[in-house]
C-alpha cells in the first residue's frame, strides 16, 4: 500500500495549484457576486489540459488517470467551487459518456473541441419529477423515419447555456407499445425544438451555469443514440460512479479551503490579548477539521485508484462522496463559527464556502441515496436487499 504520489501527479497538482491560486482565487469573489460565467477560467483550464486529463491518449486524452484528475479537481475547488463544478460537469458528466459509449464517428465529431476545453458538453438526467428516482424519466423520444422526436424537460443541468456549450446527452424513453426502455441521445445546441431556460438563482455556485432544458418536438438524427438503444439508464448509472468520486474531490478541496482560511484567521485574530489559536477550544475545532479533511481525501484517493486499476469503484465511490460532502458542510460551518461576525459577512471567503458547500450533499446522488447504495453493498452476502 503506497500513499505517495508519483512525480507526474505531484507536478500536476503543483501546476494546477499555481493556476488556481494565481488566477481563480483572486477573482472568485467577483464572479460569485456578479454571477457571470468564468470563460477566462475555462480557457485556462483548457490550456492546462484539464478537460483531457483522465482520458486515454487513444481518443485524444492526456492519459493522466483518474487520481490525477481528482488532484486537479481538489486544487480548483480549493480556489472556487463554481470553477470546480464547471470542470467536473464537463469532464465526468459531459465527456465521459462519449468516451465510454459513443461510436467512433460520434467521438471524432464531438470530442476534439470538448477535450481542448474549447466547447462544453452537458449531461441531462434529472427532471422535475425524476430526481433521486432517476428511473422515473418522463422525457420521451419517438422514431419518425430517420429521426428521434424528443419531448420533455431536464432540470438542474450544468454548462448547457453558455456561449461555448455544444450539446447535451440526455436520457429519454424510447420504448414502443408501452415498453419502458431508456436510451441516451445526444442533442446539439442550436437544434430546433431544444431551448435553455434562464439561469437558476442558486444558494451557491453562482458563477456556474445551471438551467432547465426544454425539448419540444426536438428532432435529432437516429444515429445520435449514444451506446446501445435501451442502455441509457445503465450507462448513466455507470457514469455517476466516477462523477461521485469527482464530487468527493471537489468537496475535499472546499473543506481544505475552509481549513486554510480558519488557520490563518486563528493565527492572526486576537481576543482577550492573545491569538484565537492559543485557545484550546479553537485548537480542537481545527484539529477535528484537519483530521476529517485528510480522511475524506484518503477515501477519495481510494475510490479514484480503483478506477485507475480498472476495478469497480463501488462502494468506495459512494462512501467517498457521502463522507467528503458532509465533511465540507461541517468544515464550512465551523469556519464561519471561527471567523465569528466577520464570517457572516459576504466579503469573507468563508461565507461563500458556506453557501457553496451544501449542494455537494445533494448533487449526483444525495447523501440518503449514497447510504442506500452502501447498505446494498454491505448486505449483499446476506441476499436480503434488492440490487
Amino acid at each position: 500500500m503506497d500513499f505517495e504520489l508519483s512525480d507526474e501527479q505531484r507536478h500536476i497538482r503543483s501546476t494546477v495549484r499555481d493556476f488556481a491560486q494565481g488566477v481563480i482565487a483572486p477573482q472568485a469573489a467577483s464572479f460569485d457576486e456578479s454571477g457571470e460565467f468564468p470563460y477566462e477560467w475555462v480557457r485556462g483550464m483548457g490550456e492546462l489540459g484539464l478537460f483531457a486529463l483522465p482520458f486515454p491518449e487513444s481518443v485524444g486524452g492526456a492519459g493522466g488517470g483518474f487520481l490525477s484528475y481528482c488532484l486537479a479537481m481538489e486544487e480548483v475547488a480549493r480556489a472556487d467551487a463554481s470553477a470546480a463544478i464547471t470542470l467536473e460537469a464537463a469532464v465526468s458528466l459531459g465527456i465521459t459518456p462519449l468516451i465510454d459509449f459513443a461510436s467512433r464517428e460520434q467521438q471524432e465529431r464531438w470530442l476534439p473541441s470538448l477535450l481542448s476545453g474549447e466547447k462544453l458538453w452537458s449531461f441531462g438526467l434529472t427532471e422535475p419529477e425524476a430526481g433521486s428516482d432517476a428511473a422515473a424519466t418522463q422525457t420521451r423520444a419517438r422514431l419518425d423515419g430517420d429521426e428521434w422526436v424528443i419531448t420533455g424537460r431536464k432540470a438542474f443541468i450544468t454548462n448547457a447555456g453558455t456561449d461555448i456549450s455544444a450539446g447535451v446527452t440526455i436520457t429519454a424513453l424510447t420504448g414502443d407499445g408501452g415498453q419502458r426502455e431508456i436510451s441516451a441521445i445526444a442533442v446539439e445546441k442550436g437544434t430546433a425544438g431544444y431551448t435553455q431556460a434562464p439561469k437558476y438563482r442558486k444558494l451557491g455556485w453562482h458563477a456556474s451555469d445551471t438551467r432547465e432544458l426544454i425539448f419540444d418536438e426536438c428532432r435529432v438524427p437516429k444515429e445520435n443514440v449514444v451506446g446501445a438503444r435501451g442502455g441509457g439508464f445503465r450507462q448513466f448509472m455507470h457514469i455517476l460512479e466516477g462523477g461521485r468520486i469527482a464530487i468527493a474531490a471537489l468537496a475535499v478541496g472546499l473543506a481544505q479551503a475552509c481549513l486554510d482560511a480558519s488557520l490563518a484567521y486563528a493565527a492572526e485574530r486576537k481576543q482577550f490579548g492573545q491569538p484565537l489559536a492559543m485557545f484550546q477550544n479553537t485548537q480542537f475545532k481545527l484539529a477535528d477539521m484537519a483530521t476529517q479533511v485528510e480522511l475524506a481525501r484518503m477515501m477519495t484517493w481510494r475510490a479514484a485508484a480503483a478506477i485507475d486499476a480498472g476495478d469497480s469503484p463501488m462502494p468506495y465511490a459512494s462512501m467517498a462522496k457521502l463522507h467528503a460532502s458532509e465533511v465540507a458542510t461541517a468544515a464550512a460551518s465551523q469556519a464561519v463559527q471561527i471567523h465569528g461576525g466577520y464570517g457572516f459577512m459576504e466579503e469573507s471567503p468563508v461565507a461563500r464556502f458556506y453557501r457553496d458547500a451544501k449542494i455537494n450533499e445533494i448533487g449526483e446522488g444525495t447523501s440518503e441515496v449514497q447510504r442506500i447504495l452502501i447498505a446494498r453493498h454491505i448486505f449483499r452476502p446476506f441476499e436480503v436487499l434488492p440490487e
